[in-house]
């Protein structure tokens, strides 16, 4: 399965919005994504249920991934004690390569590792482009998608994207 970094969306009506927010009356349910992080114990999203959870998908290759990878680890650090968790999804094709990434990076959560996107297929259609990385999901404490981010996310903007919601 090919994929990229992502770029500017597609003028066709049909690609995701760069930053799109959900009324709680309009969110839709976050599938339980489930598998072996890339430190090969078992993770899935209802382990993080009660939480508010950002979920990133990434790749060790991709550029904007390095890039927004402080960002991330910064928030949920700031955050973590007010019951938010990140939790990453790691598309590359070897195990060693997102361990490594996250090793080198320094992220402070776990990541599950979907080399082939199997489980990022499972995201409603419409919100992301699951072949264009990266990508972010913000899910509120009931489950419920609360906000998605096509391409690299900042600290502030995460961080308004999740505040409402703590």
């Amino acid at each position: 399965m090919a994929s990229g970094c992502a770029s500017a969306p597609l003028d066709d009506g049909q690609a995701p919005r760069p930053r799109e927010t959900f009324a709680p009356a309009h969110r839709k349910t976050m599938p339980d994504l489930t598998g072996t992080a890339i430190d090969g114990r078992p993770i899935a999203i209802h382990d993080y249920r009660g939480d508010v959870l950002v979920i990133n998908a990434w790749a060790s290759w991709c550029g904007p991934c390095r890039a927004e990878a402080p960002d991330l680890s910064a928030v949920h650090a700031a955050f973590r004690a007010r019951g938010l968790r990140v939790m990453g999804v790691d598309t590359d094709t070897s195990r060693k390569a997102g361990a490594s990434f996250a090793r080198r990076h320094h992220l402070p959560y776990r990541s599950l590792h979907d080399p082939r996107s199997i489980q990022l297929l499972r995201v409603p259609k419409g919100l992301v482009n699951p072949q264009a990385y990266p990508y972010t999901l913000v899910v509120d404490r009931q489950g419920r998608i609360a906000a998605a981010r096509v391409g690299q996310i900042g600290r502030s903007e995460l961080t308004d994207l999740i505040k409402p919601l703590l």
